[in-house]
This record gives C-alpha cells, sequence and structure tokens, in this order.
C-alpha cells in the first residue's frame, strides 16, 4: 500500500502545484485558460495518437475493454438516475449526480497508468479512453437535456453533441492512430518523433491544469448530491468493472488500467458542460473538488485491494 501510494503520489503533487500556481496568478489566470486549449488541441490529441498507432491491436482485446468499461459507464448511469429520482433531486442538480457518477477524468487515470504500469499502460490506457469519448458525451449529454430542459430540443441537442464529436481533436486522433496502426506503417519517420515529444509534454502539463481548476471553496457545500456522485463513481463503476471481467478474458495489466478509470474522480470538465446547458453548476463544482481531494486515497486503495486479491480472482 505505501509502495502504491508513494508511486502516485507526484501526480497529485501536480494537481497541487497547479492550484497553488493558479492561486498565485503565477505566470497569470489567462495562461491557465489558453493553457487547456494547448492541451485539448496540441498535446493530449499528440499523446492518443501516438499510443493507439503503436499499441499491439486485437478484436478480442477491443471487444473485452468495452464489455467492462460499458458496463461500468453504464451501472454508474443507472444508479445516478435512481438515485436521483429517489432522493427527490431537481433536474438540474440530478444532472450533476449524473456527471459526477459517469464521468471521467482521463487525464489523471492515464497519468496513473503510465507511473503504475509504464508504456504499456499508458497505451492500453489510451484505448480506453478512445471507448468512453463518444459514448460518455453522447449519453450524458442527451440525458441532461431531458433532466434540465425535460428534452424539449433533445434532437437539436443530440445533433450538436454528434457534430462536435465529428470535429472531436481527441476522436480524430485515435482515429488516425488506429489507422496507421492497422496498415502497419507505423513509425512514421518525422511525425511520431513529433508526437512522442509531445506526448512526453502532455500529462505533466494536463495534471497542472487539473489542478488549476480545483475550487476548494466549493467543498463547503458538500451534501446528498455529492455523496451519490462518489458512491457511483467510486463504489458502483469500479465495483461493476470487476463483475464484469469475470465474463471476459483480460490480463491483470488490463483489468488495472480499466480499474484506474473507474476509481479515478470525475471529469473537470464537467463544470463548464453543466454552466453551459443551465445545470447546478455550483453543487458541480463541488462534486468535482470533493472527488478529486477524495481520490488521492480511493485509487491507491483500489489499486492495492485488487492487487493483493488479484491472485485469488479468476479472470
Amino acid at each position: 500500500m505505501i509502495t502504491i501510494f508513494l508511486s502516485i503520489a507526484p501526480i497529485f503533487l501536480l494537481l497541487v502545484l497547479g492550484y497553488w500556481l493558479r492561486r498565485g496568478g503565477i505566470p497569470s489566470v489567462e495562461f491557465w485558460n489558453l493553457n487547456d486549449r494547448l492541451v485539448y488541441w496540441v498535446l493530449f490529441p499528440a499523446l492518443l495518437f501516438n499510443n493507439t498507432s503503436t499499441i499491439k491491436l486485437s478484436g478480442d482485446l477491443l471487444s473485452s475493454f468495452a464489455v467492462v468499461i460499458y458496463t461500468g459507464f453504464g451501472s454508474a448511469v443507472l444508479f445516478a438516475l435512481v438515485s436521483s429520482r429517489l432522493g427527490k433531486l431537481r433536474g438540474a442538480t440530478a444532472s450533476s449526480v449524473l456527471q459526477g457518477a459517469a464521468r471521467h477524468n482521463s487525464f489523471i487515470a492515464l497519468a496513473v497508468a503510465e507511473r503504475l504500469l509504464g508504456a504499456e499502460g499508458l497505451a492500453l490506457a489510451s484505448l480506453v479512453t478512445a471507448l468512453l469519448i463518444p459514448v460518455t458525451n453522447i449519453t450524458v449529454v442527451t440525458l441532461m437535456v431531458t433532466m434540465i430542459r425535460g428534452g424539449g430540443d433533445q434532437r437539436t441537442v443530440l445533433r450538436a453533441v454528434l457534430r462536435d464529436l465529428v470535429r472531436n481533436p481527441l476522436l480524430i486522433a485515435v482515429f488516425l492512430g488506429i489507422a496507421v496502426n492497422l496498415l502497419g506503417v507505423t513509425p512514421i519517420p518525422v511525425v511520431h518523433d513529433m508526437a512522442k515529444i509531445l506526448g512526453a509534454a502532455a500529462l505533466p502539463i494536463m495534471l497542472l491544469c487539473v489542478g488549476a481548476n480545483i475550487r476548494l471553496r466549493a467543498m463547503t457545500s458538500a451534501g446528498l448530491p455529492v455523496l451519490l456522485s462518489v458512491l457511483g463513481k467510486m463504489v458502483v463503476f469500479p465495483a461493476m468493472l470487476l463483475v464484469a471481467a469475470h465474463f471476459v478474458d483480460l490480463s491483470h495489466t488490463a483489468l488495472l488500467v480499466l480499474l484506474f478509470y473507474g476509481a479515478a474522480p470525475t471529469a473537470a470538465s464537467a463544470y463548464t458542460l453543466a454552466r453551459q446547458m443551465g445545470g447546478d453548476a455550483p453543487t458541480m463544482a463541488t462534486i468535482i473538488t470533493v472527488q478529486t481531494a477524495l481520490s488521492f486515497v480511493t485509487l491507491p486503495l483500489t489499486v492495492a485491494a485488487v492487487q493483493w486479491g488479484i491472485g485469488t480472482l479468476s479472470f
């Protein structure tokens, strides 16, 4: 447990550093806003392209990953919807519970995968990201429209989501990477060298950006929505991943990578989406901050528990 915690600790120290740098105005607030765009449009796509284009792909691996990760995601979505209804939460607040329970912070999951499992873990984590991005966006946004606006303009919003997915730089990078991989033309001189350099810069800068967006003051308003989101994301999601893993053929490394996504906090971008769609942005900020803080403990505990019990489990 101590070894795992010490291995993951630098990741969370980068989050803390990002928070204090932005709070101190270093180098400026405008820098952090622009840095998010640099990560989204350049660094993260380079990382995904390099990893998906060089990993050894197989149909069995992709199908097994899809079965397990979609089971966890679907279970978290269902839990959020049912628990919000039972808790009699209004639509905007329920949509924040949904985002908190079902979305994931790819940056933290990728960083943990690389830190604990090296290049193989990072490549596998990139595949999980590719599988989750379109499904998460379509499902969450469509449900949010129904919960917040009653579904009146659901088709219009869904078309907008599909349009955004088509030009999403992360998906484009993944599809290009898989295409190059299947064609067997990797590595491409210069292109892969540049992507590797940019990808190496992606994770530390992404983690600093995640830390810069943490809002500690929001933690004072924790309540039932926060509790439900934590249960959905950090209990239901990883638990159902383990259940689904019993029915497919996965290596221990692949299982751990999937669990990183189950145990990681919700996406920092959920706050922006809540604000844009008329959701409960203050509650969303609280959920993001609380989950990120809890993940300092839950991620090492999840990894340690699975590694301790993995010898007694049959996958």
